[in-house]
């Protein structure tokens, strides 16, 4: 997570954007009166968002820890992959 002040962040705009959409980076933009705001990329904004959704569920929740709980406990089975034609 990287913070810099709006004055910075003005003069440099394109740099933090490109870091923050190439590199995932969060920016905490800092403003007088702790007025702060918090910069993400788009892509980091919807997989924020599909999480709180897919969390707040307490149905999707549960089946979540139950398929983790059977993966830590080695419970999984490897199927291989075949391809299906198009039919022209």
């Amino acid at each position: 997570m990287l913070a810099v002040n709006y004055t910075t962040l003005r003069e440099n705009m394109k740099t933090y954007m490109d870091k923050i959409t190439d590199d995932y980076e969060t920016l905490i933009v800092t403003r007088k009166d702790n007025k702060n705001v918090v910069m993400l990329s788009e892509e980091s904004f919807n997989n924020m968002i599909e999480n709180i959704y897919v969390m707040g569920n307490k149905s999707n929740y549960d089946w979540l820890m139950e398929s983790k709980a059977q993966l830590d406990k080695g419970m999984i089975k490897k199927h291989e992959l075949s391809e299906v034609g198009v039919d022209e």
